[in-house]
């Protein structure tokens, strides 16, 4: 069995910082891909930041400058720094990842069960 274990979200005042860490746990083979979406009330989920294997970057347009995203391939983990947060980037955070397990080795795509970002002064 896999679980992405997320941890970080928080209060923070405009302006502040956060880290958020998902670390993918159990039998895994591979990683692809890691990413986090954030889903605000009453709005859509998106796409906030991934990273390749290979440690290509992507990032939301409402993000780029302020947020960095990075892995660990030994533990697992992907990391978002969040900087210079914005009221609007308020949500729930989700880490995101395509994996395939020691047992059945077919790419799936797995979720974490979030982590809550306000803020807020």
């Amino acid at each position: 069995q896999v679980q992405l274990v997320e941890s970080g979200g928080g209060l923070v005042q405009p302006g502040g910082s956060l880290r958020l860490s998902c670390a993918a746990v159990g039998s895994i083979s591979s990683i692809y891909t890691m990413g986090w979406y954030r889903q605000a009330p009453g709005k859509q989920r998106e796409l906030v930041a991934a990273i390749t294997s290979g440690g290509t970057t992507t990032y939301a347009d409402s993000v780029k400058g302020r947020f960095t995203i990075s892995r660990d391939h030994a533990k697992n983990t992907v990391y978002l720094q969040m900087n210079s947060l914005k009221p609007e980037d308020t949500a729930v955070y989700y880490c995101n990842t395509d994996l395939a397990t020691l047992f059945s080795r077919i790419r799936t795509n797995y979720w974490g069960q979030g982590t809550r970002v306000t803020v807020s002064s």
